[in-house]
């Protein structure tokens, strides 16, 4: 295994950047250790609560919850119709091509 640091980069609004040199040099820290012990923290708490079986994201857990109650309640009567597709779109081009 590389022990060789990686390089990644996303944009950042100006006011965040500001407050992560600030934080940083109040630490005295780089920009860098101060972005790779956030990250290592908010992963380590993210793993905890998976392995508690807690979502460390309200809103998602909210999304889930709602979205669940549609979860199956799709049904058109056909249950061939995912396998017959290609017929079918067949069948109304050809329809369409005659008419």
């Amino acid at each position: 295994m590389s022990t060789r640091a990686e390089v990644y980069s996303w944009r950042l609004t100006p006011h965040l950047k500001s407050a992560l040199e600030e934080a940083a040099r109040d630490r005295g820290m780089s920009m860098a250790a101060l972005l790779e012990d956030i990250t290592r923290e908010w992963l380590m708490k993210a793993s905890e609560a998976h392995d508690a079986g807690v979502d460390p994201d309200p809103r998602q857990r909210r999304l889930r919850t709602a979205a669940a109650r549609f979860f199956g309640a799709v049904s058109g009567g056909d249950p061939q119709r995912a396998e017959r597709a290609g017929e079918t779109v067949r069948a109304r081009l050809a329809g369409k091509r005659a008419g």
